[in-house]
């Protein structure tokens, strides 16, 4: 009997031992597989991952190498104009050269494959952002005083976040440098805000910043350089001049090109189209041009405006969007692409009590099917005043509506069809 209960003993011991042993493999294969996958997971993330921090958007690509004859010409630019006055003249003097992105620029980052099926990208487009102010400026009444004086950044733009804040890029045309060094330029306006102001941007969810204008080196190259800086680290994706960059949204190539061409007007067209070539030959499957254009406090587009707006589309450009003028200008459907020659200014701390404050915010839905853009244009145009107030500026870009909205869209018309 004893015998027999040793023998029990024994066989449920082993059996424990067996099925303890069993548990334990079980628990490892369970932690390999575990680890198998966050290391796949980590390593999917690093291939998707951003080259660098310069935009919520996944950076492709960006050209760099050539920004430097940019840079140095735009330095050497003549005395520039009031710009932004909205009674002034344009910028006079010698203009800074528009070279192509260096042949040695490269691509920065890997993206992933194209999306099967089809897939939209919502792009809404603002004119001229001016967060700061020329020292010259009564700072009680000026945007820096708006500024503190407000309950958050985002207050700024939180009347127009249902257009803002529902897109998958936002892009404004950003005049003046975020800095506190560099030294001012002899001209008759220099705008400069603290870099805190980035949060302006960042709470009204912009993603990306056009640099090619002619307030980019208000205090020369130093603070031009910060303000890039500081935009990338805020995660906004900045371009201009002979810099493009190439950024992935949903799983789409989108490149991003600033022109400025104020001083060489017609020949401005070489360098124009060499920036959206160097797009598509990094695989941009949609491509926007910025162009900063025209005469200030003009309403209608100069012949040279006509000429490199579509040259841009000629080129391979799926949008055009103009700024500068200070004024709502007309737009066009161009063989099918939209050239808007002015979208007026958006939140502008460069006049307390400028004489038109309308403006106008461009919204369009781009649609891919299997990666390759479809011919449908959708668009639509939200006009606002660049003030919630309505006898000054107090830099808070809000909608119009009923007459007052009829108004403003009577100066931003589409123009008679052209092209085919």
């Amino acid at each position: 009997m004893k015998k027999n209960t040793r023998a029990m003993r024994k066989r449920q011991l082993y059996t424990r031992m067996i099925l303890g042993m069993a548990a334990l493999a079980v628990i490892l294969a369970v932690v390999l597989i575990a680890v198998s996958c966050g290391r796949q997971k980590q390593d999917e993330t690093q291939e998707a991952a951003p080259a660098g921090a310069e935009s919520a958007a996944v950076l492709a690509g960006k050209a760099e190498a050539g920004e430097s004859a940019a840079v140095q010409a735009a330095e050497a630019a003549a005395e520039g104009g009031p710009d932004g006055t909205g009674e002034g003249n344009a910028a006079s003097g010698t203009a800074p050269a528009e070279p192509a992105p260096s042949a040695e620029s490269t691509p920065a980052g890997s993206v992933g494959s194209t999306p099967a099926g089809r897939v939209s990208i919502k792009l809404t487009a603002t004119g001229d952002c001016t967060l700061g102010i020329d020292d010259s400026f009564d700072y009680d009444t000026s945007f820096n005083a708006a500024y503190y004086e407000a309950d958050y950044p985002g207050w700024f733009f939180e009347n127009c976040m249902d257009s803002l804040g529902s897109d998958d890029l936002t892009i404004v045309n950003f005049e003046g440098v975020l800095s506190e060094g560099g030294e001012r330029q002899e001209k008759q306006y220099a705008f400069r805000g603290d870099p805190e102001f980035v949060r302006v941007l960042t709470e009204g969810s912009v993603e990306a910043a056009n640099l090619a204008n002619n307030h980019s080196f208000d205090y020369g190259k130093d603070a031009y350089e910060d303000t890039k800086k500081i935009l990338a680290d805020a995660g906004i994706t900045t371009f201009g001049y002979d810099r493009s960059v190439i950024v992935e949204i949903n799983g789409i190539k989108v490149g991003l090109t600033g022109t400025l061409t104020l001083y060489d007007e017609w020949e401005a067209k070489d360098g124009l189209v060499e920036q959206i070539e160097w797009c598509r030959d990094q695989g941009a499957q949609l491509i926007i041009s910025s162009i900063h254009w025209g005469d200030e406090g003009e309403y209608y587009p100069a012949d040279w405006q006509f000429y490199l707006g579509r040259a841009a589309v000629d080129a391979g450009a799926d949008l055009v969007i103009g700024h500068h003028p200070h004024r709502l200008q007309p737009y066009e459907i161009y063989k099918g692409k939209v050239i808007l020659y002015s979208l007026g200014n958006f939140c502008f701390g460069g006049h307390r009590s400028p004489s038109d404050m309308d403006s106008a915010i461009y919204r369009q839905t781009f649609t891919f099917e299997n990666g390759v853009l479809l011919e449908d244009t959708e668009y639509s145009i939200l006009p606002i005043s660049i003030s919630s107030a309505s006898d000054y500026n107090n830099y808070q870009p809000t909608p119009l509506y009923g007459e007052e909205a009829e108004r403003a869209l009577g100066k931003i018309y589409r123009l008679e069809e052209s092209g085919s």
